[in-house]
């Protein structure tokens, strides 16, 4: 019986996720009086209101460099990026003996050192003249903090104190080279390259005649310093600030920050030209800073005739479940599943710079968001869901947050046996936040990693308390089987 019973949940499942239409006899046809099983269907609306989010933990491995105008409601959005760099382990430079780069005393230095900052994704004008400034940092990042979007390494004082502080002016696309090469991708990666070859003066007073001068003389007088990304970054370069200056119109996607330092070396008869690249990777830390209008922000959360998705760092929406009403009547019942489709509102300007559209979406409990993001958890489909933006009907589906609606109600229940005011202590015990995130998955297509979407997008979300739309309706399948 009981098989037979899992078999017919299965199958109804299927059919209400696939089909839009009415289910309210639905429950009939599945079965007869010899299951004594009951499935009822109900349909309930659904509150929800848009929330600012002051910042958001800053983890991912993409910085954002840039300053552009949100084109459908004029909100300035500004991304500065800290990046460290990892060296490999024991990493070795050429013997000192065989380096020919050398002054005429005999010292041996860089040619020249670079920091190639390589963007595979943008948002705005390639043409757009933009200013960064690229501040040397006087510590590192500290393993173990976490970090987020709102925090500022140069008001915090990180940043060294007659450090280096390199101004560059830059177009992402890049004219000074050859329009042949940089349109062949196996010859040419967009980057924005900063020249470090100015005089270097070291903590310690020492001067060199470039940056690179410096990394390779802490190599040969410390060769500890590179045995591992930690002992580099705490000793030799703790990393650098990059921070836009000056220009409006394109916000970089930075997915490798690289520092290299060029030198010619022999080996046996033959000169070869060297470089030594350290790079920013998932080793090493990297956050991003960013910097929204908060009054324009504010001013769109409280527009009642529907809610918000801005990233990065922006507003989310919150959604009020009628835990209560769900369960009346039903207390006996299990909710099997619980439905919910959120329509996006197409913007009202479609024009070329238009922010995309979110493409993934979290549900979580509204009190649980600092959490599961610190402690790195990913949607597991009891107390957390993922919906996927739907081109074709314009929307996300929550195909089953049945598990949700279990955990919040019996989270109630828990609290007022001990304590009679636990809803009033607790305000947001049913509610959910419908965040924009970026999910990786593993080469298994198992979900790997969840983190805050902090590329630009934008969507208006059906809602609101003055919703202008049809209602958001959560429907909801419950069963029993009543053994006799």
């Amino acid at each position: 019986m009981k098989s037979r019973l899992y078999f017919l949940l299965s199958l109804f499942a299927i059919a209400f996720s696939s089909c839009d239409d009415t289910t309210e006899y639905i429950g009939t046809s599945l079965t007869d009086n010899m299951d004594n099983l009951r499935i009822v269907t109900d349909t309930f609306e659904v509150s929800t209101r848009s929330v600012v989010t002051d910042s958001v933990l800053s983890r991912n491995t993409t910085g954002y460099l840039g300053k552009i105008r949100d084109p459908e409601t004029g909100n300035y959005i500004t991304g500065d990026f800290m990046a460290q760099f990892h060296t490999l382990e024991n990493y070795r430079f050429p013997d000192k003996d065989s380096i020919l780069s050398r002054l005429d005393n005999g010292e041996i230095i860089a040619d020249s050192c670079q920091i190639r900052l390589f963007y595979e994704n943008f948002y705005g004008d390639s043409l757009a003249v933009m200013k960064l400034k690229a501040m040397e940092m006087a510590t590192p990042m500290k393993e173990g903090v976490k970090y987020y979007s709102n925090f500022n390494p140069e008001k915090n004082g990180m940043i060294r104190e007659g450090g280096i502080a390199k101004n560059k002016v830059y177009t992402l696309t890049d004219l000074s080279i050859d329009s042949v090469i940089r349109n062949n991708s196996t010859l040419y990666s967009p980057n924005i390259d900063i020249e470090l070859n100015d005089p270097y003066t070291d903590k310690n007073g020492k001067t060199y005649n470039n940056y690179g001068t410096y990394i390779m003389h802490q190599y040969y007088n410390n060769p500890e310093y590179f045995k591992n990304s930690y002992n580099f970054t705490k000793n030799v370069c703790p990393g650098f600030y990059f921070k836009n200056d000056g220009g409006l119109g394109s916000m970089a996607y930075i997915s490798i920050s690289q520092l290299n330092v060029f030198f010619r070396y022999k080996d046996a008869d033959t000169t070869f030209v060297g470089v030594s690249s350290f790079v920013g990777t998932e080793e090493v830390l990297q956050t991003t800073n960013i910097t929204n209008d908060k009054e324009k922000m504010k001013e769109l959360a409280e527009e009642k005739g529907w809610t918000y998705l801005k990233t990065p760092s922006g507003i989310y929406t919150e959604m009020t479940l009628p835990i209560d009403e769900i369960l009346y009547g039903h207390e006996n019942d299990t909710v099997n599943i619980a439905k919910i489709d959120l329509t996006r509102i197409n913007n009202e300007s479609n024009g070329k710079y238009s922010l995309a559209t979110p493409a993934t979406l979290l549900m979580i409990p509204s009190d649980s968001i600092y959490t599961f993001f610190e402690k790195e958890q990913i949607a597991d489909y009891r107390r957390s869901y993922l919906a996927t933006y739907s081109s074709k009907y314009n929307n996300y589906t929550f195909n089953n947050i049945s598990g949700i609606i279990t955990y919040l109600a019996n989270e109630k229940e828990k609290g007022m046996k001990n304590n009679p005011n636990w809803v009033n202590e607790h305000p947001n015990w049913n509610k959910v936040a419908i965040i924009p995130v970026t999910a990786t998955y593993n080469a298994s297509n198992q979900l790997a990693k969840v983190v805050h979407d902090m590329s630009l997008t934008s969507a208006r979300l059906i809602g609101g308390s003055a919703n202008m739309f049809e209602p958001i309706k959560l429907s909801i399948i419950y069963s029993k089987f009543n053994d006799k």
